[in-house]
């Protein structure tokens, strides 16, 4: 509080000096002087404590204008004229404030510029992505809400996804329902976690007590306590849940500077606050701790992707002639974004940039920016290709289970097998995770479902050979074909069609749908078979057609 009681106090002292005529009479002008910066004092310092405000001066801005305007018009004769010059100033100070968002575009957009590259890396199909929606998680950790204790005084906060111990889980804090909850509950009790990328994971409840927390009240309200601790920094984006290597939760918040005259973010750090001790630290973005993953808050991202999809020719061309601009998709899981994570165990925040133009479906690029940098790559994608955008593979998904009801969440793009494909959680009605739907962005004729990425994404493989297309990444697979007696078969149902895996006598597996080889489903073992594959090197080699004897 100290910050909050020092600068309203200077500011309602030189508040008063310039009001107040300094020609009155002496008893009065010092009887107002204090009357007057008794009550601005007691104003600005509940606008300070209420709204968290920072502590720079260059907030006051607006007091400035007002306490000189009235100045001016109280005073005369030569101390109006001089009164008259600082409003003058003000207003000039007031100009500039107010205008920079009309000339700090080219500085905004070189802040948010990103290196550009075609396409990612192709995705290795032996691992399985960060795929569970958000809305499903959530669902399922309300209903696991009665393993916390004193369940009427809490709620569930937001979620967060995070790599701890090698795994993808998300994290929800449990919050405080309301302000009598707050008071009589003191501490929050701790928080849920559950997998992010195998469905049918349950939410597992962890203890953890935390005092400093978003739902908690006055000084212990955490945004309030990192503003005591931190007066004159500039925040963006709200506080997030963060565990370490061991469980242990933190609170982190990005922090920054504007671009100019209090206007754009650019991120520079987190201020961390251990919620059961309030305990806070400050990190610079390149000494921030191991453990955190989304360092960069998902506002500053939005925000970074909105300077380089709109200012690339000026804010005037934003506007206007709008040439070469790419608006960021708002189909994003936080702040019009979706965290994902790569193979370097890197969490990324994936954005798609579509046309200005309305009424048009075609994606112009997409990024990923590093959770912990904050730096972005920019892809174009294969500019012989048009891809299809984000908003585009989710009304396929609604046409497609029209009658179902069914809408897809969190659409991710991905190089699979060499092509740039949608992968998109489907969800009913009521939030429930149904299957997952996979879209070539290149050939939206090209798609599928199954019940776990996995399985929808062997059935995408032999998809991809239907259309003709490589399924390793490159166009240099090689097509052989051999003729062998069937020891083993395993035949499972995925999505439409049955997923048909077999070994030969080879000591070689095979993997084939029949949705490729419809006959399939009537493989036996002691079956003898010719079959055509692509080379892959895969432990499963895809098989492009199978001939049974006797059958065919």
């Amino acid at each position: 509080m100290t910050s909050v009681f020092i600068i309203s106090a200077v500011a309602a002292i030189i508040t008063a000096l310039l009001v107040v005529p300094l020609t009155a009479k002496r008893k009065d002008m010092v009887t107002s002087i204090i009357g007057l910066s008794i009550l601005t004092f007691i104003v600005l310092a509940i606008i300070y404590y209420v709204t968290n405000l920072d502590r720079n001066w260059t907030a006051l801005w607006p007091l400035l204008v007002i306490t000189t305007l009235a100045g001016m018009l109280l005073a005369k004769g030569k101390e109006q004229k001089a009164k008259g010059i600082l409003f003058l100033g003000s207003l000039v100070i007031a100009i500039f404030m107010l205008t920079a968002p009309f000339w700090n575009a080219d500085e905004k957009f070189k802040v948010a510029e990103m290196k550009q590259e075609v396409e990612i890396e192709a995705f290795d199909e032996t691992k399985t992505p960060a795929s569970v929606p958000p809305k499903f998680a959530r669902n399922k950790m309300k209903k696991a809400f009665g393993q916390v204790p004193n369940t009427s005084y809490y709620e569930l906060g937001n979620l967060q996804i995070q790599k701890v111990k090698d795994e993808y889980v998300y994290i929800a804090p449990v919050e405080f329902s309301g302000l009598f909850k707050w008071w009589n509950g003191d501490v929050t009790p701790g928080y849920f976690t559950m997998s992010a990328t195998d469905s049918s994971d349950n939410p597992k409840f962890v203890e953890a007590e935390m005092s400093y927390t978003p739902s908690s009240y006055f000084h212990k309200n955490l945004e309030r306590h990192m503003r005591m601790k931190h007066p004159t920094k500039i925040f963006y984006g709200a506080p997030q849940l963060e565990i370490d290597e061991e469980g242990k939760p933190y609170y982190i918040r990005s922090y920054g500077s504007f671009i100019s005259a209090r206007n754009g973010f650019e991120v520079k750090g987190i201020v961390a606050v251990d919620p059961a001790t309030g305990q806070t630290d400050s990190y610079k973005i390149a000494d921030v701790p191991a453990f955190i993953d989304g360092a960069v808050s998902p506002e500053t991202v939005s925000l970074q992707n909105s300077y380089f999809g709109n200012y690339i020719h000026g804010f005037i061309n934003s506007l206007f002639g709008k040439k070469d601009v790419r608006l960021p998709s708002d189909e994003g899981t936080e702040a019009n974004v979706s965290p994902i994570f790569g193979e370097d165990g890197q969490m990324y925040y994936f954005t798609d940039f579509t046309s200005p133009k309305e009424g048009v479906d075609s994606m112009l690029g997409y990024s990923l920016t590093d959770g912990r940098t904050g730096e972005a790559t920019f892809y174009t994608g294969n500019l012989e290709d048009s891809y299809m955008d984000s908003q585009g593979a989710l009304q396929i998904i609604e046409k497609k289970f029209i009658e179902k009801k069914w809408s897809g969440e969190m659409p991710v793009l991905y190089n699979f097998y060499g092509e740039a494909s949608w992968l998109t959680p489907v969800l009913d009605s009521n939030g429930f995770l149904q299957n997952y739907f996979i879209v070539s962005a290149a050939n939206p004729e090209i798609s599928v479902y199954g019940n776990t990425p996995n399985e929808a994404l062997k059935l995408y493989k032999t998809a991809i050979q239907r259309g003709g297309s490589s399924v390793d990444g490159s166009s240099d697979a090689e097509e052989k074909s051999i003729t062998g007696k069937v020891v083993r078969v395993f035949k499972e149902r995925v999505g439409d069609f049955t997923q048909v895996s077999f070994l030969l006598d080879d000591k070689q597996s095979y993997i084939v749908s029949s949705e490729v080889a419809p006959l399939a489903v009537y493989m036996q073992e002691g079956d003898k078979v010719q079959v055509t594959f692509l080379n892959t090197g895969e432990l499963f080699l895809p098989v492009k057609e199978v001939t049974i004897q006797g059958i065919e």
